[in-house]
């Protein structure tokens, strides 16, 4: 760790805090994520999710991960650095996003849920504080949570922070997959448009209502599966009737309400997958003309031209011929640039899940290069509570 010198804390959570450095001998800005637990074999390392599945994962829309560092029995992660993550952009913004700006997000968001579905993993942490931004490229990060497709149930019943969470998780069901992560994608669209939660629950069952009050109660026929898993919880839905999302949404084009509605449905098996919602109208504006009205000439639409950044290519062989390493020396190593968490007050009288804003003075170990870390919040089974600077 003697390469890096430590600028700031970016942020805290349950399993790690973050942190702002610059490598020494290149002057790059990075983000080292320091875990919380002690780490006393690399067999512990490789057996994290975060870095079992980082590993496999290498596209343009994904943070990247630069070294594993087990130093004293203390574990770091060096990723590429990004500017803001998308809640601090939303917190801060005055007006809603333009369409184009959610259009070319949400583009990019599902291109990396296609890549990762695809290579047998779903994130189940989806989430603005979970998306990193840097200009007009946004990638997914934190994969602490990631899942296998092909790992065996039950699956935990708590993932994914509450106003995000799929119906059949909050209904606890084991047999969740990859459709989650589109409900979440669906919901951030939602809030993009709006700069507010779409199904803001302050609980477990008050989430299962405010997602009612918006697509409507469900049924035997709408969603078989989730009347079982309620009458196995012993719970009623309540009985609304569902609210149109144009009058909930009404700067948003009805290509973006359809592909937003498509997403958000109770039945996960209705859900488009990540490559199919990729070829919703919603994503096709260069394919639509306007009628002309008349006495006024024909005017061309702009064009989607998607923000897409070339990817470089990386064996597992490069990761695993590492794995012998010193204690102290990188695990693995590769090119990149990013990664922060929410750094900012929260929004007024919201308990908002995830990383907690913080903004000590950085304090040094004695005798250390590595931050002296100390939590900063304290962390619920269901929420975590977001402390704004004083």
């Amino acid at each position: 760790m003697e390469r890096y010198k430590v600028m700031r804390q970016l942020g805290d959570g349950t399993y790690g805090s973050v942190w702002k450095a610059i490598n020494n001998d290149t002057n790059e800005v990075v983000a080292i994520k320091k875990m919380k637990r002690k780490f006393y074999s690399w067999d512990e390392c490789m057996n994290l999710r975060e870095v079992k599945s980082l590993r496999k994962l290498n596209h343009p829309n994904i943070v990247k991960l630069k070294e594993v560092i087990r130093e004293n029995d203390e574990l770091f992660f060096v990723f590429e650095y990004m500017e803001y993550n998308l809640y601090q952009l939303i917190k801060d913004k005055d007006k809603p996003f333009s369409e184009a700006k959610v259009r070319n997000w949400a583009f990019q968001i599902l291109q990396a849920l296609e890549y990762m579905h695809k290579h047998g993993y779903f994130h189940r942490d989806l989430k603005p504080e979970n998306l990193l931004v840097t200009k007009d490229v946004i990638k997914v990060a934190d994969f602490g949570l990631a899942r296998e497709v092909r790992s065996c149930p039950p699956y935990t019943d708590y993932v994914s922070t509450r106003w995000y969470r799929a119906p059949e998780v909050l209904l606890q069901s084991p047999t969740y997959c990859a459709a989650i992560d589109v409900w979440a994608v669906g919901a951030i669209m939602a809030e993009l448009f709006t700069l507010r939660p779409l199904f803001p629950g302050a609980s477990e069952v008050d989430e299962i209502y405010r997602i009612c009050a918006v697509i409507g109660s469900p049924s035997h026929h709408t969603w078989s599966d989730g009347m079982k898993l309620a009458a196995s919880l012993n719970f009623q839905f309540p009985q609304l009737s569902s609210t149109h999302l144009s009058q909930l949404i009404p700067n948003a084009s009805p290509e973006a309400i359809d592909l937003i509605s498509s997403m958000c449905v109770w039945d996960p098996t209705k859900r488009p997958t990540a490559s199919q919602a990729l070829q919703h109208p919603f994503f096709q504006v260069h394919k639509r003309v306007p009628l002309p009205t008349p006495g006024c000439e024909l005017v061309q639409p702009k064009s989607f031209i998607p923000t897409v950044i070339k990817a470089n290519s990386m064996a597992n062989k490069e990761f695993e011929g590492h794995a012998g390493l010193k204690r102290g020396n990188a695990l693995w190593t590769k090119q990149g640039n990013s990664i922060p968490y929410a750094n900012g007050k929260a929004r007024p009288a919201v308990n908002r899940p995830s990383i907690t804003p913080v903004g000590p003075p950085l304090t040094l170990g004695r005798g250390s290069a590595t931050p002296a870390v100390k939590p900063t919040m304290a962390a619920l089974p269901t929420r975590c509570v977001h402390v704004p600077h004083s």
